[in-house]
């Protein structure tokens, strides 16, 4: 806990915002722009005497409910917020619900890298978004739902999906999905899709119960792998990872490791076109 920065945070923070941000009025005879300790107190629901003392440095270490009080009476973005919470020693609690939209920006950039396969996902592996290229890669997979929509559930649950993948490179694939949950779940502490989530897998497959008992944990970086598509045959992939600050969403980039596999993704492309050149619906 660090009692000197959380007392001139909360200080500066009380001294900044208007009387009439937090619902209260503003009247002619007052001295400072800012909220009187006792409106804090007031707003938060705890004594005056505890906003002194945590003012000057001499509290104990406030719990996350009064934290939250404090943070809704203060108004606090939610990067003031986790700031707050870091500066008292606690964890932040998750955001409010996870983002089910991709971000406008993420979405602009799926249309900007071209033919390169690109979408975008959730933290938990959902598909928010992905661009035509993306689609013949790897298929629509934005038309999931339930546990359908991670990609994590999948990979334990139906078999097709790890087969799309060579069989040596398959416990590598499982290994590096179960480690990047567990950082999620580290983020989101006690959230209750995530730890839904998991007991749902844990129940469902014996192989993600192993290797969620090594509880090793990495996120999703850069890193190569083949794809066995049923028209062009394999594809070594290098899939690129961009995050958001708050690691909420994900940008995947995949692009070509070898001439062969460019000139088979160009092949698919081609393939696309052919239906539409003779009249034929296309899928």
């Amino acid at each position: 806990m660090e009692r000197d920065q959380l007392a001139d945070f909360l200080r500066r923070r009380r001294e900044a915002i208007r009387p009439a941000e937090a619902g209260l009025a503003e009247s002619p005879r007052r001295r400072t722009a800012g909220l009187r300790r006792e409106e804090v107190a007031l707003l938060a629901g705890v004594s005056v005497d505890y906003v002194v003392r945590l003012e000057q440095g001499r509290s104990s270490q406030p719990s996350p409910q009064v934290l939250g009080a404090l943070a809704r009476a203060l108004r606090l973005s939610e990067d003031e917020r986790d700031h707050l919470f870091h500066l008292a020693g606690h964890r932040p609690p998750p955001a409010e619900g996870p983002a089910r939209a991709a971000r406008a920006g993420l979405v602009r950039l799926l249309g900007l890298v071209g033919d390169t396969p690109a979408l975008v996902l959730s933290d938990l592996g959902e598909v928010l978004a992905q661009n035509r290229a993306a689609v013949l890669l790897m298929g629509d997979c934005t038309r999931f739902t339930g546990d359908r929509r991670y990609l994590v559930f999948r990979w334990f649950t139906e078999p097709a999906v790890s087969a799309a993948h060579p069989p040596e490179e398959r416990e590598e694939n499982a290994r590096r999905l179960v480690a990047d949950l567990r950082a999620v779940a580290g983020r989101r502490c006690g959230d209750p899709e995530v730890t839904g989530l998991v007991a749902r897998l844990r129940a469902a497959s014996p192989d993600f119960r192993r290797l969620w008992s090594a509880h090793e944990v990495a996120i999703r970086r850069a890193d190569r792998k083949t794809l066995l598509h049923p028209r062009v045959g394999p594809l070594r992939m290098d899939c690129e990872t961009l995050v958001t600050p708050d690691l909420g969403q994900q940008l995947l980039l995949f692009t070509p490791a070898d001439p062969e596999t460019r000139d088979r993704l160009a092949l698919l492309r081609v393939l696309d076109t052919e239906p539409q050149a003779t009249g034929a619906p296309t899928r």
